[in-house]
């Protein structure tokens, strides 16, 4: 966990209703329209693997749904609740400012939700897992394995 206090509004239950729960999945937003599709995508999957109800994709700028839609969307879906996460890496800028604002932003016609932003991805031990899965996978690409690498460097 990182130092900061996460930018929040009003008392979140430990286990909320899953039908009360809302999740906002946020990027920055692209030209590219294969990196917007991505987060659609991931937000499905979150969808399937976590068993959440109300999952919707924010985008920072450039693309939509912005932040405020997806909130919109939570809302009507019956979430009072919402748990915004940053699709991103590291905690810089757009994670200590830029989102806690346009969350305060999006939430003011909805006095009635609490909602919280979560740390970026950082050094979650699944991120570890993740890239030792895509260096794996590389190495199958080009023929060679781990353990072809390993018993070579031992040679």
């Amino acid at each position: 966990m990182t130092d900061n206090p996460l930018a929040s509004r009003g008392t979140i239950p430990a286990d909320p209703p899953l039908q009360e729960l809302g999740i906002i999945v946020i990027d920055h937003g692209s030209r590219r329209e294969e990196s917007n599709d991505q987060l659609l995508d991931y937000v499905e999957l979150l969808k399937q693997r976590a068993g959440y109800g109300i999952v919707e994709p924010a985008h920072m700028e450039i693309a939509s749904p912005d932040m405020a839609t997806a909130m919109d969307q939570c809302v009507r879906q019956g979430a009072r609740y919402i748990v915004i996460h940053p699709w991103f890496l590291g905690p810089g800028r757009h994670w200590r400012e830029h989102i806690p604002g346009l969350a305060a932003e999006a939430a003011r016609p909805h006095p009635q939700v609490a909602y919280v932003v979560t740390e970026p991805l950082g050094l979650h031990p699944g991120l570890v897992e993740a890239t030792c899965d895509r260096i794996n996978d590389a190495l199958r690409h080009t023929g060679a394995t781990p353990a072809d690498e390993h018993a070579g460097a031992e040679n």
